[in-house]
């Protein structure tokens, strides 16, 4: 098996920071891991690297011009012609996170992403619905979204829209604003969750169903072992795997044009009786364990009742 390689991701806009952060990063003696760094550049922004302010030397940088060129073979024959032992890349904007996803050799891992934004035209950019889906598209990737020229989003309304943004997409991503002194404040605007998680069974409202989701997505351990109850469509996939269907909602990220079904595998020995978009009420224990749906370890339930259920008012549900 090939040895595994470390990628850091930074994505956003073209000229949203990512070169600055980059540059800054390879500046800092403690980001020298002693491997070969393959530099992948996604796009050709106004700024360029300064190579003689790295702090360590092996620093391979390489341009894809075209999305065409990012496949798996050609990013293969990159790491075996740098030798590196990490890969950073900075993430073209307007490319998909799964385009990425698809192309990525199996020994590289992500072990960090991190999103840059410019504040100045953050709000801008997220009131347009392509734009949106594009911004929304970096954040669910993101551990970290930074915002530069944080002057232009120094007031409540400002912070509470970029904090629905985010949320929206993500509730793990950390918010940072940077000013233009180099200061930087974080978003402290609190995310409770509107049910009860240490009740004997967490009942999720419809109009919830979409915040349970992204939360039991993004953190399955703090699920593992609960009852949970709600109402969802039958999903029948071979994708959910042998004695199982996938209970869950259309969701819509950023606009009508982005709605895609989103549920968890689910576990039931009368599964095959459920008609295909019939609604039901599912009571089911969460588990953590791997699965092919997730091409890794993640939410996997197991059906204590399954009962006929009643369409919500709102048949589409939201992240926010």
């Amino acid at each position: 098996m090939n040895k595994e390689i470390p990628v850091y991701l930074f994505v956003g806009f073209l000229e949203s920071g990512k070169t600055k952060f980059i540059q800054e990063t390879f500046e800092d003696p403690q980001f020298d891991s002693g491997d070969k760094t393959l530099l992948l550049i996604c796009e050709d922004g106004e700024e360029e690297y300064d190579s003689e302010k790295f702090a360590f030397g092996g620093v391979y940088p390489a341009m894809l011009e075209d999305k065409s060129e990012l496949t798996r073979a050609n990013l293969e024959m990159l790491a075996q012609k740098s030798d590196c032992g990490r890969v950073v890349i900075e993430y073209n904007g307007m490319w998909m996170m799964n385009d990425l996803a698809e192309a990525l050799p199996d020994n590289w891992v992500i072990y960090q992403c991190i999103a840059t934004a410019d504040g100045s035209t953050f709000k801008l950019y997220a009131n347009d619905n392509s734009m949106r889906g594009l911004i929304l598209d970096k954040i669910a990737a993101s551990e970290l979204i930074v915002l530069n020229r944080a002057e232009h989003l120094d007031d409540p309304d400002s912070r509470m829209f970029v904090h629905k943004v985010v949320r929206q997409a993500s509730r793990r991503c950390d918010i940072a604003y940077e000013y233009a002194d180099g200061s930087v404040a974080y978003d402290d605007i609190p995310d409770p969750l509107p049910f009860d998680i240490e009740a004997p069974v967490i009942d999720i409202k419809d109009e919830d169903f979409g915040i349970w989701y992204m939360d039991c997505t993004e953190t399955p351990a703090k699920y593992k072992g609960k009852t949970v109850r709600f109402t969802a469509q039958v999903c029948q996939t071979p994708r959910a795997g042998k004695g199982c269907f996938v209970p869950g909602r259309f969701a819509m990220t950023c606009c009508a044009n982005d709605i895609q079904f989103v549920g968890f595998p689910c576990k039931y020995d009368r599964y095959k009786e459920l008609p295909q978009r019939t609604w039901v009420t599912v009571t089911a224990k969460v588990n953590v364990k791997y699965h092919p749906i997730f091409r890794g370890e993640g939410p996997v339930l197991t059906a204590l009742e399954v009962v006929d259920g009643t369409a919500p008012a709102e048949d589409v549900v939201t992240f926010s």
